[in-house]
């Protein structure tokens, strides 16, 4: 049989052994308060990870359209929303009230046309790349433990796991999301200084 990504179900089942209790079959209804209980947390860390922003949940160039009263409304599983280069506007600075997006430049939240934003999304634990489960179900698994048992020595064992996945997870995004310093304009500009003064010439 061969080996897949770790499930929603696995975590949960991982999270349980961790105070010695025995794992389920399914998730969906179960009545078990220890299942239900690492599957609460399971979920908070999982938002709480995502809403970091990560290559993986992350989209540039989203085109948001105001309704008919002039206001931008966000679907749940949008977390952050910005204007970044080269959607960025002197008269725009964006937030988020309540489900709606706020100008704080102008102090309203009434726009009168298109916005393209980058926004953080938060996907199921089953769309999530391999190293964001290991570390979301492990670092669960920590605050699970500590919550039910409080036993410093699991608590001592378990963090060093927490370590390793979050080192593997940021060696992940920096090999998928192909990061470079000169994708900053500022550093660029200093890497750069001698063409730029050439140019200005």
């Amino acid at each position: 049989m061969a080996i897949g990504k770790t499930t929603k179900l696995d975590a949960v089942n991982t999270m349980l052994s961790i105070i010695g209790e025995p794992p389920i079959n399914s998730i969906s209804g179960t009545a078990r308060a220890d299942a239900l209980i690492a599957l609460n947390i399971l979920n908070e860390v999982s938002r709480e990870t995502q809403s970091a922003g990560w290559h993986f949940n992350t989209e540039k160039d989203v085109e948001m359209n105001p309704d008919m009263n002039g206001k931008i409304t966000l679907a749940d599983n949008i977390v952050r929303v910005d204007l970044e280069e080269p959607n960025e506007s002197p008269d725009i600075d964006l937030v988020t009230r309540g489900s709606t997006l706020y100008n704080r430049k102008k102090r309203t939240d009434v726009f009168s046309g298109q916005l393209k934003v980058t926004a953080v999304y938060l996907l199921e634990f089953e769309d999530l790349p391999q190293p964001a489960r290991q570390f979301i179900m492990i670092r669960a698994g920590r605050i699970f433990g500590d919550r039910m048992v409080g036993s410093e020595k699991h608590h001592g064992f378990t963090i060093q796991d927490e370590f390793k996945a979050l080192g593997d997870l940021k060696e992940f995004e920096c090999d998928t999301g192909d990061y470079s310093i000169f994708d900053n304009y500022d550093v660029g500009v200093i890497i750069d200084r001698t063409n730029v003064s050439r140019r200005i010439s």
